[in-house]
């Protein structure tokens, strides 16, 4: 049984995208994808520097299209189920027929110009805790005001806040936790902090026409298969301003019975996680198009 997911923002790198526009018609569908949000995605994904694809507006919309670039590069996939982490839901979204791609497309791009005007109004953050137990982390956390974001399990939970509580938490971390590390978002991503991006996407949701997913679609709220693609918009919306479950989303993968989890580009998180999390399950990252040939074979080991 395999499952296809989609990485979230940070987990993009300066020109990660120039070997997959050598393939045939990527550039195309980059380029027509670019017309339609208004974003020279080919720039940003090629020649931009760490700093420019940091910005939220332009990061989110690049990591859907180099998921939709990199999983259509694969051919006919058949995943029995597909998630995302954070943004990455958006790029499973398309993977399981809610949004078609340009939909997808023209959704992300007001995510994140929503995510980065609200980003803009406080001087936020978000860093990487390693170790620790969850039930002595999180209310360490929000004993110093802030929210654990991403509970992402493997002994990972990123907190979010004010660059003050952070400032903090590197001063007083919680019993068992190795590191913190801060994270390369402009944004305390998936917090109160929020709440003013929510409104702007309620509104561009509301112009699109979902269709049900065709593949189960197991959702970052709780970690629960969504089965109308009204319910998937919706959650998308709200999203924005409330944690990431990916801990739950793994724990579902293991009622399914997933046996193997493909990562599209630019992968690598997520398949680190699954390694600790899942054991037994195989993974593969999709970084270059060098890695399609055995997503290839792993895909037709696993898929239904």
């Amino acid at each position: 049984m395999l499952v296809l997911v989609a990485p979230g923002q940070g987990a993009q790198t300066p020109g990660f995208l120039t070997p997959w526009l050598e393939l045939p018609g990527a550039a195309d569908r980059l380029g027509a994808w670019s017309d339609a949000i208004g974003l020279d995605l080919a720039h940003y994904g090629t020649r931009a520097d760490a700093d420019a694809i940091r910005d939220t507006a332009v990061a989110q919309p690049l990591l859907v299209a180099a998921g939709l670039l990199s999983a259509s590069a694969l051919g006919d996939v058949a995943p029995s189920a597909v998630a995302g982490h954070s943004v990455g839901e958006i790029t499973a979204a398309a993977f399981a027929g809610v949004l078609d791609d340009t939909a997808a497309l023209e959704l992300v791009r007001k995510r994140g110009l929503a995510m980065a005007e609200a980003a803009a109004i406080t001087e936020t953050g978000m860093s990487a805790l390693l170790g620790g137990d969850p039930e002595t982390t999180i209310p360490h956390l929000e004993k110093l005001g802030l929210t654990p974001a991403n509970v992402n399990g493997a002994g990972q939970i990123v907190a979010a806040g004010t660059m003050e509580e952070l400032a903090a938490l590197e001063a007083d971390k919680p019993e068992g936790v190795r590191r913190v590390v801060a994270l390369k978002v402009a944004g305390a991503f998936h917090t109160h902090h929020m709440a003013p991006a929510v409104a702007s996407l309620e509104q561009a949701a509301a112009e699109l026409a979902p269709a049900d997913p065709k593949i189960t679609y197991i959702s970052n709220k709780d970690g629960q298969a969504v089965a109308t693609g009204a319910e998937v918009l919706s959650r998308l919306v709200g999203q924005v301003a409330n944690p990431v479950r990916w801990d739950l989303c793994m724990e579902t993968f293991k009622e399914l019975g997933v046996t193997a989890l493909v990562e599209v580009c630019p992968g690598g998180t997520l398949t680190g996680l699954a390694k600790r999390a899942l054991p037994g399950v195989k993974t593969l990252a999709l970084k270059t198009p060098d890695d399609l040939d055995a997503a290839r074979e792993l895909i037709a080991e696993h898929a239904a």
